[in-house]
């Protein structure tokens, strides 16, 4: 089974990090919600408290498929912050596993040096942070094993971008249907 850890900071964007675990989830992927607070419980960018799986400390991340990265100002500020984010990110890069991140997120990568010559996109608040990073202005935007989001209003690009990436695009297929999903994708 396909496995994708979502990171969960104070502060984080809501819709980017729940919309990605729930189809994620649908379509079969062990989707973890790690918080990287030093507690499970984590409050959202509009003050809503989520419960995360574990902490990321405790994440076992060599069976992982994927990193997600949430974004929202305060959330990728507190996400920047943490040490197991940037180690993970590091490592999944090198090991040449997915890393995901949407709206502000993409900074954090980039930062990193991940996003050298990656073609990408991020919320355009944040392009200025974006060195060495190849901007596409596009509402996603995939590079090999790279995957970023503008914001809250490509949520379901950017969500079904990742269940096809880890899932296919069969099953993108089915939960479009089921969800009645209409949006060009």
């Amino acid at each position: 089974m396909k496995t994708a850890i979502v990171f969960l900071a104070d502060g984080f964007e809501e819709c980017e990090a729940l919309l990605v675990v729930d189809l994620l989830r649908r379509a079969g992927v062990q989707t973890i919600m790690a918080s990287v607070m030093g507690r499970l419980e984590v409050p959202s960018s509009r003050r809503i408290l989520i419960k995360a799986d574990v902490l990321a400390e405790d994440v076992d991340y060599s069976s992982a498929d994927m990193i997600v990265l949430p974004g929202g100002r305060v959330g990728t500020e507190n996400l920047r912050k943490s040490e197991v984010v940037r180690s993970q990110c590091l490592e999944f890069a090198k090991e040449g596993k997915y890393l995901a991140a949407i709206c502000a997120a993409p900074s954090i990568l980039a930062e990193l040096g991940i996003l050298d010559g990656t073609r990408t996109t991020c919320h355009p608040d944040y392009e200025e942070r974006m060195q060495g990073a190849i901007l596409t202005g596009k509402s996603v935007s995939v590079d090999d094993k790279v995957i970023t989001g503008q914001g809250l209003g490509a949520g379901f690009p950017f969500a079904f971008e990742l269940v096809n990436a880890l899932a296919g695009q069969y099953k993108v297929d089915i939960i479009k249907k089921a969800i009645c999903y209409k949006g060009s994708f």
